[in-house]
């Protein structure tokens, strides 16, 4: 599963069973991810409440968009086959959800699109180096400034989950192999599905 020990420290507690039977609820199975936090489980219920929150707070598409950029960006194959799946199955075509990941610079994207993903990406890789230029261009193709905080939420929420998922190995559940392979193959940007 992970590098981690996923029956130590609170793993055990009722209120880590809670989270696993809560997420064995709604996705049909125990993700790897859930075994990982299960360490802290208020960890993750707090990890829970700021990306809900951050999520609700944007179009579902755009956020889907952001959280699989910024996910690539960090070559999280777990995060970028868990949001571009979305993003295929609910607001583009696989083909190009794949382009977004492979070449987001010439995916066939709206301009706005294009932008935001760019800037999602930077957050992730190197937020350091955003100047207000960078700020500038969005609000260029009408982007609000709470908006373009929305996408830097999302960004920087991205960096917290899926660099913890990487630093402790913990790898993209077995269910992704059931992607169509273009996209499965396209989505895995570091670490492989398990068993792959």
């Amino acid at each position: 599963m992970s590098y981690l020990d996923a029956s130590a420290g609170q793993a055990g507690t009722p209120d880590a069973q809670r989270l696993r039977d809560e997420d064995a609820a709604a996705w049909g199975y125990v993700p790897n991810f859930t075994g990982t936090f299960s360490l802290r489980p208020a960890v993750y219920r707090a990890w829970r409440q700021l990306n809900g929150s951050i999520r609700d707070g944007m179009d579902a598409r755009r956020y889907e968009l952001v959280t699989t950029a910024a996910a690539a960006a960090l070559h999280s194959s777990y995060c970028t086959l868990a949001h571009g799946r979305i993003l295929a199955r609910d607001h583009m075509p696989a083909a190009e959800v794949a382009a977004l990941v492979a070449e987001p610079d010439t995916a066939d994207l709206p301009s706005v699109d294009r932008a935001i993903v760019a800037f999602a990406a930077r957050v992730a890789g190197g937020a350091d180096r955003i100047d207000e230029t960078d700020i500038e261009k969005l609000r260029a193709h009408g982007l609000a400034d709470d908006e373009i905080f929305d996408v830097v939420l999302a960004a920087a929420a991205r960096c917290f989950f899926s660099t913890c998922l990487e630093a402790t190995g913990t790898p993209p559940d077995a269910a992704f192999a059931a992607l169509p392979a273009q996209l499965r193959e396209a989505l895995t940007v570091g670490r492989p599905i398990e068993g792959a």
